[in-house]
C-alpha cells in the first residue's frame, strides 16, 4: 500500500501515513493539487509556514510502463501566486514508486539559518542535517550526496537560487547519468523548498519492495500495446525527430512557422535560428564525440535527451532543450550554441528555471541592461543571480519583476509566469492554453502546438481563432490526467494518433489497482484535476482578468504572418467552465 511522508522542518519529525480515503485514488499532479487546495490556506504567503510543497510520483512510477517516470512537485508559487504543479522526468519517481511512496509532504518553517536534508529508502526516512552543503551549486551537491549514497541514488534537491527563495528557483532531479540537469523548472518550486530548509532528498530504491500489481499478466500486455505504440509514431519511434535531434528539432519547424518568439517577443522568425538548430545541434555533438540520443529519464523509450560537450570533449550539459535554446538563444537574439549551453549548465547548477531566467534577460535586454545578441552579457547576467547581486535577485525574481524594475511594459507573461516558446498570436491554440491554464504561461498544460503546427490530431489552423478554445480545452484535461499517471507528455504525439495507445492508459491503471476506468473516466479525473485548482486559484483571489494575455499581443502584430492574438474573451472565459 502506498504510503505518505510528511517532513516537519520546524520540529525536525518525520512522519509516514496511510493515504486518507481522499488522497488513495491520486498520484503526481492530481495529489500535488489535492493537498495543496486541501491543506495550504490561499491566502497565504508562499514563503511562510502556512505553504506545503508536495513532491509525487505518477500512479504508474515503478512499474514496467515506458515513459512513467515522470515527478509532480506541488505547492503555492511565490512566483504566480496561485496553485503550481512542476512537472520533471529524472530517476527519482520512479525509486520513490518502487518503494511503495506517494507523496512526501514538506511543511513548516525552520529557525534561520537551519538546513537538512531527507535521506529515504526501504528502511525509512531521515532527517538530517545540511549546513556542509550550504550554498553549494547542484552539481557539486550532488556529487558529494553520491560519495556518500552511491551513484545511483536519485537527488532531489536547491541550488543557491532555491535558498535565496528566487521565485525563477527550480527543484532539481538526478538524469539517468547521475547529473542534476532535470529540472522543475516552472513556478518557483525551488523557493519553497528553500524556505522549508530542505537542500535535498535522497532517494535509495535498493532494496525496494516494488510495485504490487493487481492484475500483472494483464497490465504486462497493456505496457506493450502501449510502448509500441510509441515506437510506431514517426515522432517518438527510435529514429525518429525526438530521437536524432531532441526537443530542439522544433526550432527549425516553428521558426518556419513564423511562431519563434525573437528579441522579446518582437518578431516570429530569427535570423539566426539555423545556427541553434536541433539538426546544427546534433552535428556539433556528434562532431565532438558527446551523445546526441540519451534518455535522461527513467523508464523512456523516447530518449530525446542528449549530452552536450564543448570543443574539448568536456561535459557541459544534458539536456540542451528546444525550451532552453529559445529562451536563451531566440528570445535573447544569441546564436552561439556554446554560449547558451553554459547558460543552461550555469541554471542548472544555480538552480535556475531556463525558460524564466531567459524571458528576465530578454526583458532585461529590452530595457537596454545588455544588448540583444550579446551572449557574453547574458552570461554575466546569470552570474549576478547565482550571486545574488541586487541586479541579480531582480532577474532572478522573474520576467514580471524585472519588467517593473526597469519600467518595460512589453513583458511576455501571464500570471507573472513567462511565456514559453511559441509566439501565441501565431500558434493561437497554445496561447488560449497560455491564458487559461491555472499554472500560468505553460505550454506543456495543453499542447496545442501538436495539432496546430505539427498536425498531429488532427489539423487546426494556428493562425485562425476558430476552434482553438475546444481544441486548448481538450488537451489541457487530457494534460491533467496524464500529469497524474507520472507519463511524459510527449506520449500525446502516439496516443493522439494511434486509439491502441491511448486505450492502453485506463488498462494498465486497472491493471495495477483493481479498477474498471474507462477512457470516459479518465477524462473525467482530468477536469476534476482542473476544477480543483481552478478554486484554490480563485479563493486565492485570482479572476477572469487573470485569464488573459498581455495587451502587446492583440495590438501589435506579429511579424511575417502581422497576425495578433484574437481568441475572444468570452471564448477564454468558457475554456475550463466545466
Amino acid at each position: 500500500m502506498r504510503k505518505l511522508i510528511r517532513v516537519d522542518s520546524a520540529k525536525g519529525t518525520v512522519q509516514w501515513e496511510d493515504l486518507v480515503p481522499e488522497y488513495a485514488p491520486l498520484g503526481g499532479r492530481a495529489l500535488t493539487s489535492a493537498i495543496v487546495a486541501r491543506e495550504v490556506p490561499p491566502l497565504c504567503h508562499p514563503l511562510e509556514p502556512g505553504n506545503k510543497l508536495v513532491v509525487a510520483p505518477g500512479l504508474l512510477a515503478g512499474t514496467t510502463c515506458a515513459n512513467s517516470g515522470r515527478l509532480s512537485v506541488g505547492g503555492k508559487s511565490p512566483l504566480t501566486g496561485g496553485i503550481k504543479e512542476s512537472n520533471v522526468g529524472g530517476n527519482a519517481a520512479i525509486k520513490l514508486g518502487k518503494l511503495g511512496i506517494a507523496g512526501i509532504v514538506l511543511e513548516g518553517q525552520p529557525e534561520a539559518g537551519k538546513l537538512f536534508y531527507l535521506l529515504v529508502n526501504k528502511d525509512g526516512a531521515q532527517l538530517l542535517p545540511a549546513e556542509e552543503y550550504k550554498g553549494l551549486g547542484n552539481y557539486d551537491l550532488a556529487s558529494k550526496l553520491q560519495d556518500k549514497y552511491g551513484k545511483k541514488v536519485g537527488i532531489v534537491s536547491v541550488g543557491p537560487a532555491g535558498e535565496m527563495k528566487l521565485s525563477a528557483a527550480s527543484v532539481a532531479v538526478t538524469s539517468t547519468n547521475g547529473t542534476p540537469s532535470r529540472h522543475a523548472g516552472r513556478g518557483g518550486m525551488g523557493a519553497v523548498m528553500g524556505s522549508k530548509g530542505l537542500k535535498a532528498i535522497v532517494v535509495d530504491d535498493k532494496g525496494a519492495p516494488g510495485v504490487s500489481y493487481h492484475d500483472k499478466a494483464a497490465f504486462r500486455e497493456a505496457a506493450v500495446v502501449f510502448r509500441d505504440a510509441l515506437w510506431e509514431h514517426a515522432v517518438t519511434k527510435p529514429g525518429g525527430g525526438l530521437a536524432v535531434y531532441g526537443t530542439n528539432v522544433l526550432t527549425n519547424i516553428i521558426n518556419e512557422a513564423g511562431a519563434l518568439p525573437t528579441r522579446n517577443f518582437t518578431e516570429g522568425r530569427f535570423e539566426g535560428a539555423q545556427k541553434i538548430s536541433g539538426e546544427t545541434m546534433h552535428d556539433v555533438i556528434k562532431e565532438r564525440g558527446g551523445n546526441t540520443t540519451h534518455a535522461g529519464c527513467s523508464a523512456c523509450v523516447i530518449q530525446c535527451s542528449n549530452e552536450y560537450v564543448d570543443e574539448n570533449k568536456n561535459y557541459v550539459t544534458s539536456a540542451l532543450e528546444y525550451e532552453t535554446i529559445w529562451a536563451n538563444g531566440a528570445n535573447c537574439g544569441i546564436d552561439d550554441l556554446d554560449a547558451i549551453a553554459q547558460i543552461d549548465r550555469l541554471c542548472d547548477d544555480f538552480g535556475l528555471d531556463t525558460i524564466e531566467t531567459g524571458c528576465a534577460v530578454g526583458v532585461a535586454m529590452h530595457a537596454g541592461i545588455k544588448s540583444f545578441g550579446d551572449a557574453q552579457g547574458a552570461i554575466e547576467l546569470v552570474h549576478e543571480i547565482g550571486k545574488g547581486t541586487p541586479v541579480g535577485r531582480i532577474l532572478g525574481s522573474g520576467a514580471a519583476v524585472t519588467g517593473q524594475a526597469y519600467g518595460v511594459s512589453h513583458v511576455p507573461v501571464v500570471k507573472r509566469q513567462g511565456l514559453p516558446a511559441y509566439d501565441p498570436r501565431a500558434v493561437k491554440g497554445v496561447g488560449v492554453t497560455y491564458a487559461t491554464s491555472p499554472m500560468g504561461a505553460d505550454h506543456t498544460a495543453g499542447y496545442a502546438v501538436a495539432t496546430n503546427i505539427l498536425k498531429v490530431g488532427g489539423f487546426v489552423d494556428p493562425l485562425e481563432a476558430a476552434g482553438q478554445a475546444e481544441l486548448s480545452r481538450n488537451l489541457q484535461v487530457a494534460t491533467a490526467a496524464v500529469d497524474a499517471a507520472g507519463l511524459c507528455v510527449f506520449i500525446a504525439f502516439a496516443v493522439l494518433d494511434i486509439p491502441s495507445g491511448l486505450e492502453a492508459i485506463p488498462k494498465m491503471l486497472n491493471a495495477q489497482y483493481g479498477l474498471n476506468l474507462t477512457l470516459e473516466d479518465v477524462t473525467e479525473f482530468g477536469k476534476q484535476i482542473l476544477r480543483t485548482e481552478r478554486e484554490f486559484n480563485k479563493a486565492a483571489g485570482f479572476t477572469v482578468a487573470d485569464d488573459r494575455l498581455p495587451e502587446f499581443f492583440a495590438n501589435e502584430p506579429l511579424a511575417p504572418h502581422k497576425v495578433v492574438f484574437d481568441v475572444e474573451p468570452e471564448e477564454l472565459d468558457e475554456v475550463l467552465d466545466f
